[in-house]
C-alpha cells in the first residue's frame, strides 16, 4: 500500500496541542473505505521550524487529506513517500520478521 508524507504548519505556541496518536488512528479508520484502509503511521513535530510531518499509509492522497481533516489537521502538502526501515530480527527459520519485506526488497 502506498505511503504519503503530509506537512502542516504548526505554530510554536500550538505545537503541544497536536492531536494524540489514538485520535489520529481513529480518524484514519473513519476515512478508510471498503478494501482501502488508511493507517496513521507516525508524526514528527518540529516546533523550531513550525512544521509537522505526518506519515500515512493509504490508497491515495485524498484519503490522507480526509483522515487529517477528520482529526482537525490542515495539511499544506501531501506527497508520495518511501519509508526506509531498519531490518528486523530474523524469525525462527531464517525469514524476515513479520510484516517486513525480505532484505532484497528494502529501499
Amino acid at each position: 500500500m502506498p505511503e504519503f508524507l503530509a506537512e502542516t504548519y504548526t505554530p510554536r505556541d500550538a505545537a503541544g496541542a497536536a492531536p494524540r496518536a489514538g485520535d489520529l488512528a481513529r480518524a484514519a479508520g473513519r476515512a478508510s473505505g471498503p478494501g482501502a484502509p488508511v493507517r496513521f503511521l507516525g508524526a514528527i513535530i518540529v516546533p523550531g521550524e513550525e512544521i509537522g510531518f505526518w506519515l500515512y499509509q493509504a490508497p491515495a492522497a485524498e484519503a490522507v487529506r480526509a483522515a487529517m481533516t477528520g482529526a482537525g489537521l490542515r495539511p499544506e502538502r501531501i506527497t508520495p513517500a518511501v519509508t526506509l526501515r531498519p531490518p528486523g530480527p530474523a524469525r525462527p527459520g531464517g525469514g524476515p520478521a513479520a510484516g517486513l519485506p525480505p532484505p532484497s526488497a528494502t529501499h
